[in-house]
């Protein structure tokens, strides 16, 4: 909550201001930060020298191979 101010100025009018630092949503209890992605290293995928992998996604296969130049490509 911010807090209010009260001023009076010459003429005796009253003004209301606020604190103009911006304020920090409250923690809702029930929400939870989404769990992080797994992580695996590149080398598990690509163990014994392999340059290319086959996925299986649904009912379709991907490709993923190493570049000559090391970066990964994904194909269907």
């Amino acid at each position: 909550m911010r807090p209010t101010l009260y001023m009076t100025n010459t003429n005796h009018y009253h003004s209301l201001m606020q604190d103009e630092t911006p304020s920090q949503p409250e923690p809702d209890s029930r929400s939870s930060a989404p769990p992080l992605p797994r992580q695996i290293s590149s080398r598990e995928l690509f163990a014994d020298g392999a340059r290319e992998i086959v996925i299986e996604h649904g009912e379709r296969l991907y490709r993923m191979r190493i570049t000559q130049s090391g970066k990964l490509i994904l194909t269907a």
